[in-house]
């Protein structure tokens, strides 16, 4: 088996005995060694080998007959580094020390290794998951951002250096770098996969989600990850597509609007009906509501260290839990408040137009030059606002081959419908 394999190959050649865990985890091994010092989107671990081999050779001694193991069978994942992991210390891309931040293992972490999967490495994330980069680089041009703030996640797997891996959305921090690196994202429902044993960046926004290369993964891991998931059948038709058209869509550079009308064009050829209808009123309300609620639960969440340990916080980072503090009581409250009434404008607008999931660009356009910055999430904040869920797939690329995607969002609680649905728009684009 090759070591880029995507997910459900992965299951199946590991479930059959094509290849073993220690096997296939050696080689995933041996290609983040001569990646990693290009792209940079593992967490360093000095024993890391060493760590991941033991945990697979456990793994076949717990089930030596691998047909019998679980769904997730010696799959190695990246792990962001927001989230405990037991065994393995926390940074979240600050200068604080692993103590101070250190906590139990969270409920996704739990839930993967349950399903027999490996803990591959921790991947790299901004600081905090908030504006502050890392190191990594886009693994389709490293003079390049992979996108934030679960950048080392979405260039790992783009990398092919682990067939899946875990990040967390506030803004955008899943879909847009999907987008940048051209992999598939997954953003459920708000609240659908646990947050608990993550660092908070904005506990009433926070979600999880993860990254595979291909939307045939993206069942495997949501079965094991989101609570009640239900196995749908078939859709028996293609869904219609809402394009909200207006001032969210303008926030797109050319680039992107120009790719995503050849993109609309193509699911109509593929028998997509496509229905456009405007749907936010006023975006920059949308977005200064969300961006203040985020920056006051940025400072309720970080409360503690930030006194103690402000002198260590990145600029950025700062500036947000500053203007946190300064946020009235009121706009707090009218920021939880908008959630649910553009949710339910949303829903009344797909309802009156027979909307099944929403489209539009997953990023302004190309992932930009340079890694000082993250990119702009600002395409993907409405949906992540009404905590709807949300799959980037890749669409096309540039002139000069960098991805571009699209991200279809449902109705809030409809996860397995998207998720169906994106096999088939992400097949439009082969």
């Amino acid at each position: 088996m090759r070591h880029a394999e995507p997910l459900a190959d992965a299951v199946t050649a590991l479930r059959t005995g094509e290849t073993t865990p220690t096997a296939y985890a050696e080689a995933l091994l041996d290609r983040a060694a001569e990646i990693e010092p290009t792209i940079e989107s593992l967490v360093p671990e000095p024993n890391r080998r060493k760590r991941v081999l033991e945990a697979t050779r456990r793994l076949v001694g717990d089930y030596p007959d691998p047909a019998s193991g679980p769904a997730l069978f010696g799959i190695p994942v990246g792990v962001k580094d927001i989230f405990h992991v037991d065994g393995m210390e926390t940074r979240a891309g600050s200068d604080l020390l692993p103590e101070v931040l250190a906590g139990p293992e969270g409920t996704a972490v739990r839930r993967l290794r349950e399903a027999g999967a490996v803990v591959l490495s921790k991947t790299v994330t901004t600081e905090f998951a908030y504006f502050s980069p890392g190191p990594t680089r886009n693994p389709h041009d490293p003079e390049r951002t992979p996108g934030g703030s679960s950048s080392g996640s979405a260039a790992a797997v783009a990398a092919g250096l682990c067939p899946v891996a875990l990040g967390t959305q506030t803004v955008g921090s899943v879909i847009r770098p999907a987008a940048f690196c051209g992999v598939v994202g997954f953003k459920p429902t708000r609240g659908r996969i646990p947050t608990d044993g993550v660092i908070p960046l904005s506990r009433s926004v926070d979600h999880v989600g993860f990254f595979t290369q291909d939307t045939a993964g993206l069942p495997l891991v949501a079965a094991v990850l989101c609570d009640d998931w239900r196995t749908l059948p078939p859709a028996p038709e293609k869904p219609t597509l809402g394009v909200p058209t207006g001032s969210y869509l303008e926030q797109a550079s050319q680039v992107a609007l120009d790719a995503f009308d050849r993109h609309l064009d193509t699911l109509a050829a593929a028998g997509y009906e496509v229905v456009r209808v405007g749907a936010f009123d006023s975006i920059e309300a949308v977005n200064a509501r969300h961006n203040r609620l985020v920056a006051a639960d940025a400072a309720l969440a970080h409360d503690g260290w930030y006194r103690e340990h402000g002198e260590r916080y990145a600029s950025k980072t700062r500036e947000l839990i500053e203007t946190g503090l300064e946020t009235a009581t009121a706009d707090i409250a009218a920021g939880r408040r908008g959630r649910e009434d553009l949710r339910d404008r949303l829903t009344a607008l797909m309802d009156d137009h027979g909307i099944d999931c929403w489209i539009a660009p997953a990023a302004p356009g190309p992932a930009p030059r340079g890694i000082d910055s993250t990119g702009d999430p600002v395409m993907n904040l409405p949906w992540t606002h009404a905590g709807l869920p949300t799959v980037a797939v890749p669409a096309s690329r540039t002139d000069d081959g960098l991805p571009l995607g699209v991200q279809c969002a449902g109705r809030f609680g409809a996860d397995e419908s998207v998720i169906g649905w994106s096999h088939g728009v992400a097949a439009a684009f082969e």
